[in-house]
């Protein structure tokens, strides 16, 4: 089975339209393409009480993984550990590991030039004070470290919401992690452009494909405008192996074909990964 991991996006900012959540995107490719299943994505203000009871939720739901974004930086609005904390009752207290990771990255600031000198301020401090039993993961481009915390069989990692900082935790920490609970799960994605052909038209037959090929997953995409029909269709699945996975998708991508050509439509192109 894919391993089940739920995201919780911690930012005011993503609420009220000023950032676009492109983190959520990202790491929700990255980790299909691991054959994970991201089930859920979860959006909070920064606020403490609405971050835990989001974690409180997401932990009575069944799932291996649960991983959030933002909130871990120096500054009044980033509460995001503290929010774990109440969530999991655990006290919050200064990690000696975190502080001398956040001390050498300050340190490497000054030998670079960045700064003249730093001190351990209160606002630094904070970046390392973590909940009780959790283990700071490196962050090799900024100075807040991730936060890596067992509860119970579920694993809880916190990400930065920097987007260069939470990609290089999540590359160097992170995936070793979810390849190892993965195995040997392969994602497989391929698509088609259709044209001459719509979507109402096609709804029918999709879902016998979907019905003839239960592990594939479907999805049609219109694209074109009123008078010109043109419709992507995307279908993925996750299997034990690449050959598996691979076979799955072209025998629902060849019954899909045929209908879709049967009704006059056209196969323009076609774009596969994994």
């Amino acid at each position: 089975m894919a391993i089940s991991i739920e995201l919780i996006c911690v930012g005011t900012e993503l609420l009220i339209g000023k950032t676009l959540n492109t983190n959520a995107n990202w790491l929700a490719k990255r980790i299909t393409s691991l054959g994970g299943n991201v089930v859920r994505i979860t959006v909070v203000r920064d606020d403490i009480d609405e971050i835990a009871s989001s974690l409180k939720d997401t932990m009575e739901r069944k799932n291996d993984f649960i991983i959030t974004m933002g909130g871990l930086g120096p500054t009044f609005d980033d509460k995001t550990l503290e929010g774990i904390a109440g969530a999991l009752r655990r006290k919050l207290t200064v990690n000696d590991e975190a502080l001398e990771m956040v001390e050498a990255k300050y340190r490497s600031y000054v030998q670079e030039g960045r700064m003249q000198r730093f001190e351990m301020t209160s606002p630094r401090v904070k970046m390392a004070t973590l909940p009780e039993g959790a283990k700071p993961l490196p962050n090799p481009t900024g100075t807040a470290p991730g936060v890596l915390m067992k509860y119970e069989r579920k694993t809880i990692i916190s990400l930065p919401g920097v987007p260069s900082e939470m990609k290089a935790i999540f590359e160097g920490s992170v995936l070793p992690m979810l390849k190892k609970a993965a195995g040997d799960l392969t994602f497989f994605e391929t698509s088609i452009d259709a044209t001459g052909v719509m979507e109402s038209e096609l709804a029918p037959a999709v879902d016998r494909v979907m019905h003839n090929n239960p592990y594939v997953y479907i999805k049609s995409h219109p694209k074109g405008a009123e008078r010109i029909h043109r419709i992507e269709f995307h279908l993925s699945t996750t299997a034990d192996s690449s050959n598996v996975a691979r076979n799955r998708v072209s025998n629902a991508l060849a019954q899909l074909c045929e209908i879709i050509e049967k009704k006059g439509g056209k196969i323009k192109t076609t774009h596969t990964g994994n």
